[in-house]
């Protein structure tokens, strides 16, 4: 039996009279002529506006998707290309978009990455390739290098080949906005943004500056752009301002900076027609979103954006509707070091959008079987689908 999921739908111009004065003749004609040339002229000096090409990491195109992978402008004018965002839906192409909640490289998942990196995200790679866009939270530094920062109890670091493992199974886009992302310090960042130049998967959320930090990657599928941004509002007190990317230090894009976050989802409202935060917040061990998640996805919904997800509880959370807009507020762990209970509990998001209108989304369960996500079917699948729809109760979302 398929995996259970669960669905969502929701005149002839005038010719001009001839004059027989030929003085009259030759300025008209003389007069066409300047416009027509000016006319031309207009047309080739807008002809040459493009978008300009800065964001740092971008991978390749996945085979079999029709995509082009565009960077990300640090200005604002939209691409010549793609469909205007100031219309709605775009140019009314449905995109697929997937996310994967917590993904680490500890346990027992350490040994796949030396001996077979496609293992790890196998038995969901089918839906995350089924997927345009396909994103998840990257939840350790990629480094040999560096120090963990005294007294922090877990720190996680995996080697280059993490994102190998992540390209395999169909993922486009890690953040690296969370509370791992610097676990050790300035050292593991650098090595973390040099193993993404790799192009394996582009990151978010982390950079040399804030402007790298807070960019979003964009993606242009059926012509209609997707811009992803990353961003965490978990950090730890002592750490909040060595790890929070500024104008010049590197670092994580922090949501604390709600002004800085709201500004960097206008500017890729400007240039996308839809706009996606990837955001690492909430409470661990509860199901239910915390006071300040409702507050930061109003903010971010207002300043437009369209599907905002996360995780960092390692349980799931509610998913639903804000107005036009769609939240996730928990998608758990993905690929992680839990064995039982409900941190074992997983699956994969697919929302269908179509510009700014979120059109569907559809929820794929899966258990975490020796710490990786294997997915569910039959009644066990429709049981974990309607467990994830009742997690909507107390979030004040939507169906």
């Amino acid at each position: 039996m398929a995996p259970s999921r669960a669905d969502h739908l929701p005149p002839r111009q005038p010719s001009a009279r001839v004059r027989r004065n030929r003085a009259v003749v030759g300025g008209a004609v003389a007069l066409v002529v300047a416009i027509l040339a000016l006319v031309a002229a207009v047309a080739n000096r807008g002809g040459d506006e493009r978008v300009a090409a800065t964001s740092p990491t971008q991978p390749p195109t996945t085979p079999g998707r029709s995509s082009v992978d565009q960077p990300a402008a640090s200005g604002t004018s939209p691409s010549s290309s793609g469909s205007q965002p100031g219309s709605r839906r775009g140019n009314g192409q449905a995109v697929t978009i997937a996310f994967g909640g917590d993904v680490h490289f500890e346990g027992q998942i350490r040994s796949r990455l030396q001996s077979d990196p496609a293992s790890v995200m196998a038995g969901v790679a089918p839906v995350l390739r089924g997927a345009d866009v396909a994103v998840v939270n990257l939840e350790t530094a990629v480094t040999s290098r560096g120090t963990k920062p005294p007294g922090k109890e877990y720190a996680f670091r995996a080697p280059p080949s993490a994102f190998a493992a992540l390209q395999a199974g169909g993922v486009d886009v890690a953040s690296m906005a969370n509370n791992h992302g610097m676990d050790y310090g300035r050292q593991g960042l650098e090595d973390s943004l040099e193993a993404a130049r790799s192009g394996q998967v582009a990151v978010v959320g982390i950079g040399r500056n804030a402007d790298e930090a807070y960019r979003p990657f964009v993606r242009e599928v059926k012509g209609q752009r997707i811009a992803v941004i990353g961003a965490t509002q978990v950090l730890d007190d002592d750490l909040r301002a060595a790890w929070t990317a500024t104008d010049t230090q590197p670092g994580l894009a922090s949501a604390k900076e709600v002004g800085r976050l709201t500004a960097a989802v206008r500017r890729a409202r400007a240039q996308a027609n839809t706009v996606v935060v990837y955001l690492h917040w909430g409470t661990e061990g509860q199901t239910c979103p915390n006071e300040a998640q409702p507050v930061l996805a109003r903010a971010l919904a207002e300043a437009g954006a369209d599907v905002i997800v996360g995780g960092h509880a390692h349980r799931l959370q509610g998913a639903g509707r804000l107005g036009s807009a769609f939240v996730a507020y928990g998608l758990g762990n993905f690929a992680f070091y839990s064995d039982s209970g409900p941190g074992t509990e997983t699956g994969v998001l697919t929302v269908t959008v179509a510009g700014r209108d979120i059109d569907a989304y559809r929820w794929t369960p899966a258990r975490l079987v020796g710490q990786l996500p294997r997915p569910l079917t039959g009644a066990a699948a429709d049981r974990a689908v309607a467990a994830w729809e009742s997690l909507r109760g107390c979030t004040g979302l939507t169906k």
